[in-house]
């Protein structure tokens, strides 16, 4: 299973940024899938995940009602809509999946891509 993660870049506070991450094989089935991501310096942390099967959504509070996680079942991949971004959003962002859903729960995704680095100046 690969997970590959695109999208991210420099951006300037209060811009947008759209980030997406294909999973394959396209015979690769998953629970659900989420991104993460680490700061210089500080321990990765939960951003957002998405049930794969029926949509449903979660996210940390920082970023609630900034960004939106989405996915397309039949691409094999799930995005993360970046808006109205915060030099504090600076980080290398990871996409990740869960085969099950007690990991989907427990955010301990077992599968992971190379991350993105995002960049925000202010």
């Amino acid at each position: 299973v690969q997970l590959q993660a695109s999208g991210g870049g420099l951006v300037q506070a209060g811009e947008s940024l759209k980030l997406s991450c294909v999973a394959s094989p396209r015979t690769f089935t998953t629970y659900g899938m989420g991104w993460f991501r680490q700061a210089p310096g500080k321990e990765r942390e939960f951003v957002a995940r998405i049930d794969w099967r029926l949509g449903s959504t979660m996210y940390t509070d920082s970023v609630k009602g900034r960004f939106t996680i989405s996915r397309d079942n039949a691409k094999n991949t799930v995005y993360l809509q970046m808006n109205s971004v915060k030099p504090e959003d600076t980080a290398v962002y990871y996409c990740a999946a869960a085969s099950n859903r007690a990991l989907y729960a427990s955010k301990n995704m077992n599968y992971w891509g190379q991350g993105t680095q995002v960049t925000v100046s202010s």
